[in-house]
């Protein structure tokens, strides 16, 4: 029975005639109950989907998913991936090539109380002061400011550092507060060493949200292409970059870090998922390589099939590390999903790329192989735009950019590539049937590495051998607490 439901390509209706029933599934269980239900279109690349959705919300869901255009807080409850403030009455979908897994901003806090007769006033506010114009920018500004809340953090940090030091005793006096953007949730530890982790944490989220702008640097249009080569190297700079930020945090940081305090951590800053996250800054840097290597004349099918294999192993390894942790929020199914769409791609290019070079050997074994990957690249293809509807539907929703790079390309040649094959080698698929078995596929030494970042020295003020702290009774320095309260 056919169904009557609404084109969002145009305001004409159209009449559908198949649902795909995972992507109805999926969709209605992040939707209210409401009634009556019909079937929404919508097209992810060149495939067009159909979904089951809330009559009183379609309308607004065509036009997110297709135009852009704007919702309001009461029409979508989770904030935007790459919205860094918290003060916006509308919210886009935003296109995202790479992904941002997650983003925690400071609380406003004063150290002159708890610092109060240990260090200089001027210190102290000089901390305050840095701390909480990071939590400004970070409420009142969008993606734009990264690169100014990137200096804010790097000029806090040398501040910070005096904190953890040691010798100075400092550690544990000052109580750091934190707020998820996605989820609202607030921490609260007495650990310089958490606010350490918290900001080199940031830093790394931040980056990578600037690498995807650099790709896509206009969120308001409706099918916006990755931009140039030069913006595509530019994106792996910053790929890398935060990947050294990332294996920072994991090396130096979470290791100093004391057992009670990891354990009361929010999920995005336990050890498997910012593993997660720095694996997979590496693997969308090798996915950047590749989309330069398929658009150059220079570059061979070893060179692709390689880059694509390294793509594969590392998409994998960030899949097992998300894979293993407990309780995932929303965001990390959203990082999950998009990890696992990622793979699936990756999947498809190396099988596809590993088909032509065995296609060119002279025995009949390696053009079944050869028909074997093609196959098997066509199938995976499938399965990853159907992961990659799965991404986009999975909250908060976002959209994912026309097909790009090696992508672009795989779309039109798998298909055309594995019936051709099939065709051409029928004959030997007959006879040995036997040997239609997909090969594996082949292991490199990754060969991206990410950038090793330094902390900066610790701050002048904290060097000083003659700190003037004015000397102050008991009886003076209880007064000074409740006019404090006060």
């Amino acid at each position: 029975m056919a169904t009557l439901v609404l084109d969002l390509r145009s305001s004409n209706t159209v009449t559908h005639v198949h649902a795909h029933a995972n992507a109805m599934n999926e969709f209605t269980k992040r939707s209210e109950l409401c009634f009556p239900i019909y079937l929404i279109q919508f097209q992810v690349y060149e495939t067009m989907y159909t979904i089951n959705f809330p009559y009183r919300r379609q309308l607004q869901v065509a036009r997110m998913l297709l135009s852009n255009q704007n919702w309001s807080k009461e029409s979508i409850k989770s904030p935007s991936v790459y919205r860094v403030g918290g003060n916006k009455k509308h919210i886009k979908i935003p296109l995202v090539t790479i992904l941002s897994p997650s983003i925690r901003v400071p609380i406003n806090s004063n150290f002159q109380k708890p610092l109060k007769g240990l260090v200089p006033k001027d210190l102290a506010d000089r901390l305050t002061s840095s701390r909480n114009q990071i939590a400004l920018l970070a409420q009142q500004t969008d993606v734009s400011a990264v690169p100014e809340l990137l200096r804010a953090l790097e000029e806090y940090l040398p501040l910070l550092i005096g904190l953890t030091d040691q010798e100075l005793g400092f550690r544990e006096l000052v109580e750091f507060k934190w707020k998820g953007l996605d989820d609202r949730q607030e921490i609260s530890v007495a650990d310089s060493w958490f606010e350490l982790l918290s900001v080199v944490h940031m830093m790394a989220m931040l980056t990578l949200m600037e690498a995807n702008s650099k790709l896509i640097p206009n969120q308001t249009v409706t099918t916006e292409e990755v931009e140039s080569t030069d913006n595509i190297r530019c994106a792996v700079d910053l790929l890398v970059k935060a990947a050294g930020y990332l294996q920072f945090c994991l090396q130096e940081i979470l290791v100093r870090i004391p057992p009670h305090i990891k354990m009361k951590l929010p999920v995005d800053l336990q050890e498997n998922v910012i593993e997660a996250a720095y694996i997979q800054a590496l693997a969308q840097g090798t996915e950047m390589q590749l989309a330069s290597a398929v658009e150059s004349k220079n570059a061979t099918l070893s060179v692709k099939r390689r880059l694509a294999c390294e793509q594969l192993s590392y998409f994998g390894q960030a899949h097992y590390c998300l894979s293993t942790c407990d309780n995932l929020n929303g965001y990390g199914k959203k990082h999950l999903s998009f990890i696992k769409w990622k793979y699936l791609e990756a999947k498809a290019a190396a099988y596809y790329y590993h088909g032509l070079i065995t296609d060119k050997g002279s025995e009949p074994s390696c053009h079944i192989s050869a028909v074997c990957c093609f196959l098997a690249a066509e199938a995976i293809l499938t399965e990853s735009k159907k992961a990659c509807l799965n991404f986009c539907l999975t909250l908060p929703i976002t959209r994912a950019p026309t097909a790009w790079g090696a992508m672009k390309h795989l779309n039109k040649k798998v298909p055309e590539t594995a019936a051709k094959k099939s065709q051409m080698y029928a004959y030997l698929l007959e006879q040995e049937k036997g040997l239609e078995v997909v090969p594996e596929l082949p292991e490199f030494e990754l060969s991206l590495k990410a950038d090793e970042y330094e902390l900066p020295d610790k701050d002048a003020a904290w060097e000083s051998e003659e700190w003037m702290i004015p000397n102050q009774t008991l009886r003076n320095h209880f007064t000074d607490d409740e006019g404090d309260d006060k």
